[in-house]
Order: C-alpha cells, then sequence, then structure tokens
C-alpha cells in the first residue's frame, strides 16, 4: 500500500489536494491493464475500449503480473498510484480464454468486479466507416429484459454506464452525441444462466428531415464484440452504502408548503390569519364615518317614532 507523501511545495500540495473527496468529484479515470499472458483478442478490445473512453483513460502497454479475483494487492495499487476508479484487465489461459475483468473501486479499494469471457470480436481497425471524435458522450442502449430482473445483467449495466457515460452534465447538444453504444442482451441458457451479451457501436449522422427533428441514420463503426458474463464480485453492504451515500450539501431540503407537479411547476401555499375587515384602515372618507352612521341612524328612529 502506498504511503500518503506530504508536500514539499505548492505546486505538490495542489495536486495532492486535487485528490481529496469533493463534493461534486472529478471526471473519473479508467485503467486499462494487461495480464501476464494476453491474446490478439484481448489487446485489441483494450485497445478499442481504451479509444472511447479517452481523454480520462490510461493505457499500460506492458504485461503486469495481476488477477484482480485471486489478489487485489496489484489493482488496488495501480488504482491508488493512478488516482483511478475504473479499471479493465485482459488476460488469456487456457482455462479462461480471452478474460476481460471490468471493475470499480472505492476509496482505492475494489468495489466490485465482473469477468466477461470475449468469443468474438471485431476491431475498430476493420471498420471504413467514421470514427467518433475524442471525449465526446455517447447515448447509451440496453435491450433485454435480461437487464431487468438478472443480478448478473444489472450488475454488467452498472459497470458499463459508469465506463461511459463521462462528464455528468444537464443538457446534451443533439449534434454532440456522435455515436452509440448498443448493448444488448441474448436468450438465457437452459439452467436460466445469463447468455450472450453483443456490444455495438455506431456513429450517428444527421439528415434532412423535412421538419424540425433530423433524420438520424447509424452507421457501425466498432468494436463489434460478442461476450458472455463468466463471474461476478459483488461489494459489501457497508461498502455499497458508503460508496453510494450523498453528501449533505448535494441533499435537497424540502421546504415547507412548496409542491411541485408532474411538468416542474412550482406551487406555494400561503396561511394566513383570521383577517378583520372592520379594523382595515380604508380611505378616510367623511361619508364613511361612523359616528355620521350612527347620528343618522338616531334620526332616522326619531322620524319612524313622529309617525307613530
Amino acid at each position: 500500500m502506498l504511503v500518503q507523501p506530504k508536500p514539499k511545495n505548492a505546486r505538490s500540495k495542489r495536486f495532492l489536494a486535487n485528490r481529496d473527496p469533493k463534493v461534486v468529484e472529478n471526471s473519473k479515470t479508467a485503467i486499462f491493464i494487461r495480464g501476464s499472458k494476453t491474446s490478439q483478442v484481448i489487446i485489441d478490445v483494450l485497445s478499442d475500449l481504451y479509444s472511447l473512453r479517452k481523454p480520462d483513460a490510461i493505457n499500460f502497454t506492458k504485461k503486469n503480473e495481476i488477477h484482480p479475483f485471486d489478489d487485489e494487492t496489484s489493482t488496488e495499487f495501480f488504482a491508488r498510484k493512478n488516482d483511478s476508479s475504473l479499471f479493465a484487465v485482459g488476460m488469456h489461459s487456457k482455462k479462461r480464454p480471452h478474460n476481460l475483468i471490468l471493475g470499480r473501486t472505492f476509496n482505492y479499494q475494489i468495489l466490485d468486479m465482473v469477468e466477461l469471457g470475449i468469443e468474438r470480436c471485431t476491431p475498430m481497425k476493420e471498420f471504413k466507416a467514421a470514427t467518433s471524435a475524442v471525449g465526446m458522450r455517447p447515448l447509451m442502449v440496453f435491450s433485454g429484459e435480461a437487464f431487468n430482473y438478472n443480478e448478473d445483467m444489472v450488475r454488467l449495466k452498472s459497470t458499463l454506464l459508469d465506463f461511459f457515460r463521462g462528464e455528468v452534465a444537464d443538457m446534451v447538444a443533439l449534434k454532440g452525441l456522435e455515436y452509440v453504444i448498443s448493448v444488448t442482451a441474448g436468450s438465457p441458457g437452459v439452467n436460466g444462466e445469463p447468455g450472450l451479451v453483443f456490444f455495438r457501436t455506431y456513429t450517428t449522422s444527421l439528415k434532412k428531415s423535412g421538419v424540425r427533428q433530423p433524420r438520424v441514420e447509424l452507421e457501425e463503426m466498432g468494436p463489434s464484440i460478442d461476450m458472455r458474463i463468466r463471474r461476478v464480485r459483488y461489494p459489501t453492504d457497508d461498502m455499497w452504502k458508503h460508496a453510494t451515500r450523498i453528501p449533505r450539501e448535494l441533499k435537497v431540503t424540502k421546504v415547507k408548503n412548496i409542491s411541485r407537479d408532474g411538468l416542474g411547476d412550482k406551487y406555494g401555499r400561503v396561511h394566513t390569519g383570521r383577517q378583520e375587515i372592520n379594523k382595515i384602515q380604508t380611505r378616510k372618507v367623511k361619508a364613511l364615518k361612523k359616528h355620521l352612521d350612527v347620528g343618522a341612524s338616531k334620526r332616522q328612529k326619531m322620524d319612524v317614532d313622529g309617525l307613530e
């Protein structure tokens, strides 16, 4: 485990302060690590995923003795050293050929991992379509009922969303959606185990449609990956609770007597006390004075008595 160094000057102090916990965290950095033994399929997958994740990504070109499911030390060492919260490890062996592990860390400790077996891969370089610009956010589409009820598939969906979501933004311009990532769940096995997962990437082009909304055309740009879930490691309840905790500064405080409808319009309720209309200050007109009203009522009464 790395020892937290002490800053020696203002520059190193700012560097360490940038790694400290914040209310609004920096964009997550992903590291792509090669195992001690790899195949060309795994190298192509790591290279293409790294291209999609840039610029918030670090690619390791040298081989490393790393086995996240058996020993967490190396993975946590690289996560702390590179200040990363996402990692992808590729390796190849006779027991687990073309093996890809996607995982997340919290406080530089492994949070959860999904191990995938690559059964087919067509890299980007074999597609003639134009690629998207670096740093663009994708539109992610998940198809299949398995992403709603199967726990392993739900964990894979959450991990992929974390990998490719980029910086948090309230709105995205239509022209900024340059590519689409489609993840489709295949039919499950006989015993209910998850089937194949089809990972596809498409570039978008906006065409004239005669109306305000343009017509969108998709062209596959790669990579095209068919994979299957092998192992999943879930986080502990205590670690998951700490990782998903919302800071107090970001919690929306409920304002009394204020509500919003489905369209986002704000409504307020005002409570007023009992109104004494007789005591309300009005315009001072001689005809409205109280003593004149009393005198007029007395004269009217005397006229009625005289008639009797």
